[in-house]
């Protein structure tokens, strides 16, 4: 595989050896947590615009349309709390880019309305609608190659001043638990990117017995659609709204993601006693579970060419965000029964 030379600061190159202390190399997802997460030099560190439709971020999400994305999600979340009062519960956010965060006025109708950022503490309350966008496709993931009937596993190598990719030796302790579910059948040189980082994530944020709603925007295939369509792995950068493949270039200065694995998440999900748990495209969410937002935004004042209804085509469109994201969802909730006066 290509190199790629460190134009970058001296900040990352430190970084990337402190972390690499005696070891010949980092697996890629060790890579990506220095690139994206170092306090230092990472992406998701630095103070710049990354999220929205102005030239100078990097790339846009269904939040850079916040006030009709906010309404759609406060109106489907009521609509899966069913009969139950939204005053009683606290809408959460978890991991949201500081000012892409979804709009509180949508909220009104909670008891509050929280946002929790990966790197500060943060409790879900008791009762809670816990809601991500594109939070778990920005975690690192490890990436492994078939070669001569096995799976090896591929890691980052530093040569002077240049990033190199190179076969590790052994393969890292989280990607040795999950070897012996790998297929064994893909045709030699299949790469397979494994979000692992994304389903640890969401194990423990539904460890805790809090009862409500999660729903999660993202975008992510079947484990067999990885394994099967996508012999080159699915891991992309984003710099400047453009897409590239070359994962090294630019260390702390791009983007870098792959798809998650809805089969993963929805069984954890399972796992903690989730139920009405399904995977629908962004356009599928919305359209059951806030029909009535969506007929107000179309049947606004401002007619069928305003900036509403445009971001409404952007949120809902197949041909625009509607098919390209995901959004997954379950429901914990205690049953609650009537009291009896008498």
């Amino acid at each position: 595989m290509a190199s790629s030379p460190l134009d970058q600061s001296d900040q990352f190159l430190k970084a990337f050896k402190a972390s690499l202390g005696e070891r010949p190399a980092l697996s890629f997802a060790e890579f990506m947590q220095v690139a994206l997460y170092d306090p230092h030099c990472g992406y998701y560190q630095a103070e710049r615009t990354r999220v929205d439709r102005h030239p100078e971020a990097d790339f846009y999400t269904s939040e850079s349309f916040r006030t009709v994305f906010s309404e759609l999600v406060a109106a489907a979340a009521i609509h899966l709390l069913r009969d139950r009062d939204p005053r009683t519960f606290t809408f959460v956010e978890i991991g949201a880019e500081p000012g892409a965060e979804v709009c509180p006025e949508a909220f009104m109708g909670f008891r509050e309305c929280r946002h929790i950022r990966l790197d500060e503490p943060g409790t879900v309350p008791e009762r809670s609608v816990v809601f991500s966008n594109e939070l778990y496709d920005a975690q690192p993931f490890h990436r492994v190659v078939r070669k001569a009937n096995r799976w090896i596993e591929l890691g980052i190598a530093l040569n002077d001043t240049r990033l190199t990719w190179t076969e590790l030796e052994r393969l890292s302790a989280p990607v040795a638990e999950v070897r012996d579910h790998l297929p064994a059948t893909v045709p030699e040189g299949t790469i397979l990117d494994l979000p692992l980082a994304a389903a640890e994530l969401l194990a423990t944020q539904v460890v805790p017995e809090w009862q409500g709603i999660f729903i999660a925007a993202d975008y992510g295939k079947s484990w067999t659609s990885l394994c099967e369509d996508y012999p080159e792995g699915t891991g992309r950068a984003y710099r400047s709204h453009r897409q590239h493949n070359d994962l090294l270039a630019n260390p702390g200065q791009q983007d870098l993601t792959c798809h998650i694995c809805w089969d993963w998440m929805e069984a954890i999900l399972g796992q903690h006693h989730f139920s009405q748990v399904r995977v629908n495209s962004q356009e599928a969410f919305f359209i059951h579970n806030a029909p009535l937002a969506i007929e107000a935004i179309i049947m606004a004042p401002d007619g069928p060419l305003g900036e509403r209804q445009s971001q409404l085509k952007t949120l809902l469109h197949p041909g625009m965000m509607g098919q390209k994201f995901q959004i997954l969802s379950g429901t914990r909730l205690a049953i609650e029964r009537p009291i009896c006066r008498g």
